[in-house]
């Protein structure tokens, strides 16, 4: 996951909070699934003069949504119930750093929101890839191995973006201080059974 320079690492030992209980961990997931679709809309929603950015954050909303109903697929398999929509207290601040850093004019607002979402994406990726390469259940580390390489293409389709529509922005610029925030964020999580927890 170097690629996407993150700071801080996963500790592995996280898989073991998660082994705790699987239920909340897919339930976390397919709630995560369904707030990264929607994120996609709302690009769509406010940025519709972009006809390549709307394809291509259509294409994204509908896969997201897929991963949501495959989760919710194995929570019933396995007898469990999808729980209420939690609170991903590791996005609201991200989503927070957004806000406070956007100039106000709309390109920034899209390489925000962009550099946001790439953020969430790389962060996923990382720990899908712990968690394939460190659950002892076979079938969720095959699953999770699987969705790891869909979220790569996914930061690699926001990372794009921001830098074919950041005129005027040093998006290379802009993306370390997102990895530095980020770093400094993660660090007080890893901690439970969620996926950004």
């Amino acid at each position: 996951m170097s690629t996407f320079r993150l700071q801080l690492p996963t500790d592995p030992r996280w898989v073991n909070i998660v082994e705790s209980n699987i239920e909340e961990i897919l339930t976390d997931h397919a709630w995560c699934e369904q707030k990264a679709a929607s994120n996609a809309i709302t690009l769509v929603t406010i940025n519709n003069e972009f006809p390549d950015l709307v394809t291509d954050m259509l294409a994204l909303a509908k896969e997201e949504i897929e991963h949501f109903e495959r989760v919710h697929e194995i929570i019933k398999q396995r007898g469990y119930k999808l729980g209420r929509e939690r609170k991903d207290e590791y996005v609201g601040e991200l989503a927070q750093y957004m806000k406070r850093n956007s100039n106000g004019s709309r390109v920034s607002g899209l390489v925000e929101r962009l550099l946001f979402s790439a953020m969430i994406e790389a962060r996923s990726c990382e720990r899908f890839k712990v968690l394939s390469q460190n659950i002892k259940d076979p079938e969720l580390a095959e699953f999770y191995r699987e969705l790891m390489e869909s979220e790569a293409g996914h930061y690699t389709t926001f990372i794009g973006y921001a830098r074919k529509y950041g005129t005027g922005i040093d998006v290379e610029k802009r993306w370390r201080e997102w990895l530095d925030f980020e770093a400094s964020v993660i660090a007080r999580y890893g901690k439970s059974e969620t996926i950004h927890g």
